[in-house]
């Protein structure tokens, strides 16, 4: 009846698209609606994928924001389930470990990776999979267990497994990306959406001119540039975080972004300021 009940559970999920696809297709095997989490959920819109992804913790935002970043990841899929189940039963027998149940109904539920992260190195396109977990909980018999049958399982599949806790993800890098990270489209900044590209660009380069040498705080900048380009306050630093978002510039990311001081460009990148021709 059990095995039943768990056949019928997976099979709407999967009818539901659950835990398969890549990229903007792509739908997790676990949603906010769900689990109750101890930490605060949260949905925030990718820039990879294009699709909204979900976080049943602040450590899954937050280290989400800094994988995101980088250069080399081409895609991220957050809650992936290890399927087919059956393999996890037998890893969890093998091991000789009692495999995760529905507290309710004592049904064996699916086991998920919190994330899937697929990176290019240049040679070659390979997968991660890494699990979020705070490090007071790796003391707990119970998590390491699940765990290892979570190694075993992506070890099997020839796929690189590990554990993220708080102490690998900056706090401060992932606050400044979040805080930024809706600026990715030029278009979000809506007093720029009547202007023609030829106009934005021009302004574009006009600002990151005047941002490379002076002293002053960043906000000083931007309000001035706002007044003589007769721009909406908060225009400039709209296009402040657009340049740092889209890697046209480069500042200190592990010291928190504060308007109210001097930032110091440590670089433009020629590379990517063909990204401005592309408005």
């Amino acid at each position: 009846m059990a095995k039943r009940v768990r056949m019928q559970n997976y099979e709407k999920r999967i009818k539901q698209g659950k835990g398969i696809g890549k990229g903007s297709e792509y739908k997790p095997w676990i949603t906010i609606q769900d689990v109750s989490s101890k930490g605060r959920v949260t949905r925030v819109n990718g820039i990879l994928t294009g699709r909204q992804h979900e976080f049943l913790s602040d450590m899954e935002k937050n280290y989400f924001y800094i994988v995101e970043f980088s250069d080399n990841v081409i895609d991220i899929r957050e809650q992936y389930p290890l399927l087919p189940i059956e393999d996890t039963i037998l890893i969890a027998k093998e091991l000789g470990i009692k495999h995760p149940k529905h507290p309710k109904t004592g049904e064996d539920i699916v086991m998920t990776t919190d994330f899937l992260v697929t990176v290019s190195t240049g040679d070659e396109i390979k997968e991660m999979a890494r699990t979020i977990k705070s490090k007071d909980d790796l003391s707990n018999k119970r998590v390491l267990e699940k765990f290892e049958i979570e190694r075993v399982f992506w070890q099997k599949r020839g796929v690189d497994w590990g554990i993220v806790t708080e102490e690998e993800i900056d706090k401060t890098i992932s606050f400044n990306i979040s805080s930024i990270h809706s600026y990715k489209d030029i278009t979000s900044i809506d007093s720029l959406n009547d202007m023609n590209s030829l106009h934005i660009k021009d302004l574009i380069y006009e600002f990151i001119s005047r941002i490379v040498d002076d002293k002053r705080s960043m906000r000083d900048i931007c309000f001035e540039f706002d007044s003589d380009m007769l721009l909406d306050n908060g225009t400039a630093i709209a296009i402040f975080k657009h340049l740092l978002i889209n890697k046209i510039i480069q500042i200190e990311m592990k010291e928190r972004i504060d308007i109210n001081k001097h930032i110091v460009i440590k670089t433009i990148y020629e590379n990517n300021m063909k990204k401005v021709d592309f408005i």
